[in-house]
């Protein structure tokens, strides 16, 4: 050590190794400073470092396949190492012709049946060729048949009035008539997919979708001309629709990283949802759409052109028959994860127009106007709404939080002075919960700006494009699921069907959207159960009032009308006996206690009530 230590100490720090010949010694002063530190000189251990930090490492260094001969100065090189035999009892394998004979597999979809797996066509549950399990051919192209029956009981009461000309009810002389209607709906899905792809690792190159849908429905209530302008047709209605719900043609683009992310187009009538629940544009409509990710999906953009396809107003379905609406639909919008920070939770931003020019009267298929708006001057009319948002979804921490902002503005003719105003109108809605286990309790709150006089020159009242909010209790709760007729003030209901709004439209399928409207406050609590796998329980209460009655005081004629809406209170079950979306049962029932302001408009009465027994069988 000594001796090491005496030539490490002549040696400048700065030129130690710099010759071939001092390779030796650096390696025994590299040795020497594992062994023993303390024997060296503190500049020493300096001069050290850098050999030691950058040596090869040893799984990447072969001495018999290096150029570098391996030896000791002042040796002979070795020769090449002999590895020892460790099992000298050893076979060779067999060749591949020893085996027998060789059976290659198709593809790898179809290793299960390679195996002797042989399952039938009709399993929802197993792989088929019907559903997409398997290419229908060597190029990798997919057929996925969807099969779909929806059936739906609802037993409801809803403000109906008496007929104009005649009434059902002799000695009916009021403007309400009875309220219990009943609604039976049996609708079936038909769909067709055709695309090609590795669908496991990267999305389809080419996608061809076809849908179609068959409904019949039957309504009973209790006085004329609730259903139909005619009242000789009396008090039940039959009818039946064929649709065309999705046609559209999928085309991928490009791929821009080696993780999938992509570019893609999408021309025809398609799904389509500016946010995360449905609060401003959530149809299925004619358009074109360019859509992508980026960063590991971590970002998605939605760019989207939608000329509007007219509804079947009974069923609620596509009506191709009539064409197409002069109403149009610009939407970009972009997902953004985990942004400031927030993991788990998903930013979005959008920005859509609404261009309308229907300045045609247009009647729907009951006989009842549509376009325009049968309140105020009953004027056709125009508006141009840009809408500009923030949506997020998702969780932080342990907290489930889904919120949305939203700011409309454009001009608009007004609905009650047929002049030109400016639209100026708000929306909030957030609904924030948390998991115990299998108990998910709920809060929601919503506000929609309402019109504080229907005669300015500014349109203050919030509307959407075309909603379908799964908020709240969705579809569940009374005042969502039910378009409760206005009666005495026009031919408007003060919220559409699967609507919050109280837009004051003939119908959320076919009217324009309306910017003078008493606005919305909603407050409500609810939970979740899973009781089992197979079961979920649901509740909500909600309590609403109107932002300003100011425009309902006007198109009735009355005053005051007090903000109250009602309660609202809801139970749901689900059951999927099969813990699939196969088959899903759905009970549920409703109750509105109205409140101070719908005691204005109908007077006093017994709670609204709403019964709702739904199947759902899928393949």
């Amino acid at each position: 050590m000594c001796n090491v230590r005496r030539r490490l100490s002549s040696t400048p720090p700065n030129r130690t190794c710099a010759r071939a010949s001092d390779m030796s010694l650096c390696l025994s002063a590299a040795l020497a400073a594992l062994m023993c530190p303390a024997a060296l000189p503190a500049n020493s251990m300096s001069s050290v470092q850098p050999m030691i930090g950058h040596s090869l490492p040893a799984y990447l260094y072969d001495p018999d396949q290096s150029s570098v001969v391996r030896r000791r100065p002042g040796h002979p090189a070795p020769g090449p190492r002999t590895r020892p035999d460790q099992n000298p009892g050893n076979a060779d394998p067999a060749p591949i012709d020893a085996v027998g004979e060789f059976v290659p597999v198709p593809d790898r979809w179809r290793l299960m049946e390679a195996l002797g797996f042989k399952h039938p066509w009709y399993d929802p549950y197993n792989q088929n060729i019907w559903k997409g399990d398997k290419p229908i051919n060597e190029d990798e192209w997919f057929l996925s048949l969807l099969a779909v029956s929806d059936t739906l009981l609802e037993p409801r009461s809803l403000p109906t009035p008496v007929g104009a000309q005649s009434s059902a009810n002799p000695g009916a002389v009021d403007i309400f008539s009875g309220f219990d209607q009943t609604i039976l709906s049996q609708t079936v899905l038909a769909g067709l997919v055709y695309y090609k792809g590795n669908t496991t690792f990267k999305p389809p190159e080419y996608e061809y979708r076809l849908t179609l849908a068959l409904n019949y429905n039957r309504v009973e209530v209790d006085d004329v001309r609730a259903l139909t302008i005619d009242p000789r047709k009396g008090t039940v209605r039959d009818d039946g629709f064929i649709a065309v719900q999705e046609v559209f043609a999928d085309f991928h683009l490009r791929d821009v990283s080696p993780r999938y992310d992509f570019d893609a187009i999408r021309f025809g009538i398609q799904p389509f949802s500016s946010d995360f629940r449905g609060f401003l544009f959530q149809d299925l409509q004619f358009g074109v759409r360019l859509f992508g990710n980026r960063d590991n999906n971590h970002r998605q953009y939605n760019l989207a052109w939608f000329r509007r396809v007219e509804k079947d107003l009974n069923s609620g379905l596509n009506d191709v028959a009539e064409g197409l609406r002069d109403d149009d639909v610009f939407i970009a919008n972009y997902y953004w994860q985990d942004l400031f920070g927030l993991l788990g939770f998903t930013s979005q931003a959008v920005v859509a127009y609404n261009r309308n020019r229907e300045d045609e009267l247009f009647f729907d298929s009951n006989g009842f106007i549509q376009r325009p708006s049968s309140i105020g001057t009953e004027r056709t009319r125009e508006y141009d709404a840009v809408y500009i948002g923030y949506n997020g979804d998702g969780h932080i921490g342990r907290f489930n939080l889904s919120t949305s902002a939203t700011y409309v503005f454009g001009d608009n003719d007004n609905t009650f002075t047929g002049e030109n105003s400016d639209i100026a109108a708000g929306f909030f809605a957030a609904e924030l919960s948390r998991d115990f286990d299998w108990i998910r309790p709920r809060l929601s709150i919503a506000y929609a700006s309402g019109d504080d006089d229907p005669f300015d020159d500014k349109s203050n009242g919030y509307d959407a494009i075309f909603e379908n909010p799964i908020f709240a209790g969705a579809d569940t709760s009374y005042w969502i699921r039910q378009n409760i007729p206005l009666i005495g003030g026009g031919g408007v209901a003060l919220s559409g069907r699967n609507g919050l709004l109280p837009s004051l439209r003939p119908s959320k399928e076919q009217g324009q959207s309306n910017f003078e409207n008493p606005g919305l406050h909603l407050i409500g609590i609810g939970a979740d159960f899973d009781i089992t796998p197979e079961s979920r329980v649901s509740f909500n209460l909600n309590q609403l009032w109107f932002d300003d009655t100011a425009v309902l005081e006007v198109a009735r004629n009355q005053a005051p009308i007090d903000k109250e809406i009602g309660t609202d209170l809801s139970v749901a079950w689900i059951w999927r006996p099969f813990m699939s979306q196969n088959v899903v049962v759905r009970l549920s029932g409703a109750l509105l206690e109205p409140g101070s302001g719908l005691e204005d408009l109908y007077g006093e009465r017994d709670p609204f009530y709403t019964v709702l027994g739904n199947v759902i069988l899928t393949y």
